[in-house]
């Protein structure tokens, strides 16, 4: 009798220590959920406070190869979407996506949506 009172109250307890652990995890979630909106508002704040940075020579020369590429060929082009980029440079459309938006990022190049598309020009 007193090793089915045991036996019983083990399970019990794991499942009241996961139910704990769950818990704890719930918690630190929605922190982490607040936290992320926050720094999500933060970045969309920033990214549209970065300074205009112009695409002189001197910047072409100090960049990557692979962004200058994309750079360039953006600056012919006016304004263009990325799969017009990649068709142009001969590289996939979703690593000239990339390479547009991290030069969004620098503060190089705008971008802006026009329905489901998204056009990248250079502010000049």
């Amino acid at each position: 009798m007193i090793k089915n009172d045991i036996s019983n109250k083990k399970p019990l307890n794991i499942l009241e220590k996961i139910e704990e652990t769950l818990e704890k995890l719930n918690e630190k979630m929605e922190v982490m959920i607040e936290l992320q909106k926050s720094l999500g508002a933060n970045t969309q704040q920033n990214t549209s406070a970065l300074p205009d940075v112009s695409l002189d020579v001197m910047t072409l020369l100090s960049m990557p190869d692979h962004l200058r590429k994309t750079a360039m060929t953006l600056c012919r082009s006016k304004k263009a979407t990325a799969e017009e980029i990649s068709e142009k440079t001969q590289r996939a459309r979703a690593v000239e996506s990339a390479y547009l938006n991290q030069l969004v990022t620098m503060g190089y190049v705008k971008k802006e949506r026009e329905g489901r598309k998204a056009y990248f020009y250079v502010d000049r």
